[in-house]
């Protein structure tokens, strides 16, 4: 709530989140049961569409100190979030180094996530290099046992929002996991009609649009 009236919103938004957030209770149906009323003091629904706005709105002010910081302690580290999903990225011709500058920042960032109430998830933590030397890659390992985290095996290929980069971002993992997923859903397409009963070409034309083209052009998939 300090942030959310730090940030100057109108007054009745304010008034809104406060009354939404604060002495808030709930209870739980199941068929013809129901619950007694519990009492929930943090946090918001799973799945609420107020979440994403909560929490951009809570991040921002983290974003903006993490920043100044890693620019006071002159750590040449960009940072890039989507939601709760961060990449912390460093540039560097040696590895030693970008290990070293990705340790300090992550160190950081866990700190001052910590006095904002959040936590970072190291089982989820990932490490990726890209390089373009067309000798031996063997990046070494980034660890972070000292600040709690795992030892971090750079992985060869690396998902992020529904795309696969590899180490010289030739992309040919991400398009044959994308085509092969496309291919496989005209071949289940099949099992909509039968001998008697074959679906239309009216149809198929529109499953193709709809279910194949979504995946091949937006890896995307209903």
């Amino acid at each position: 709530m300090q942030i959310i009236c730090i940030a100057g919103l109108d007054t009745q938004v304010v008034n809104f989140f406060s009354n939404y957030l604060i002495d808030r209770k709930t209870n739980y149906l199941w068929n013809s049961f129901s619950s007694s009323i519990f009492n929930i003091n943090v946090g918001v629904e799973q799945g609420s569409a107020l979440s994403l706005i909560l929490l951009a709105l809570y991040l921002s002010p983290f974003l903006y100190i993490l920043e100044k910081q890693l620019k006071n302690l002159k750590i040449p580290i960009s940072i890039i979030f989507f939601i709760d999903d961060g990449l912390l990225i460093s540039q560097d011709k040696l590895f030693n180094m970008s290990n070293s500058h990705l340790f300090c920042s992550y160190n950081v960032m866990s700190n001052l996530l910590d006095k904002f109430g959040l936590i970072v998830e190291h089982s989820k933590t990932e490490v990726f290099h890209f390089s373009r030397s067309h000798g031996l890659f063997n990046p070494p390992p980034l660890g972070l046992s000292p600040l709690g985290g795992p030892i971090l095996t750079p992985k060869n290929s690396w998902k992020y929002l529904g795309f696969i980069f590899d180490k010289k971002l030739t992309f040919h993992q991400y398009i044959d996991f994308y085509s092969n997923k496309a291919l496989l859903s005209v071949k289940c397409m099949k099992l909509l009609g039968n001998s008697s009963h074959d679906i239309t070409f009216v149809q198929r034309r529109l499953l193709y649009r709809s279910c194949v083209l979504s995946i091949v052009l937006y890896s995307f998939q209903l």
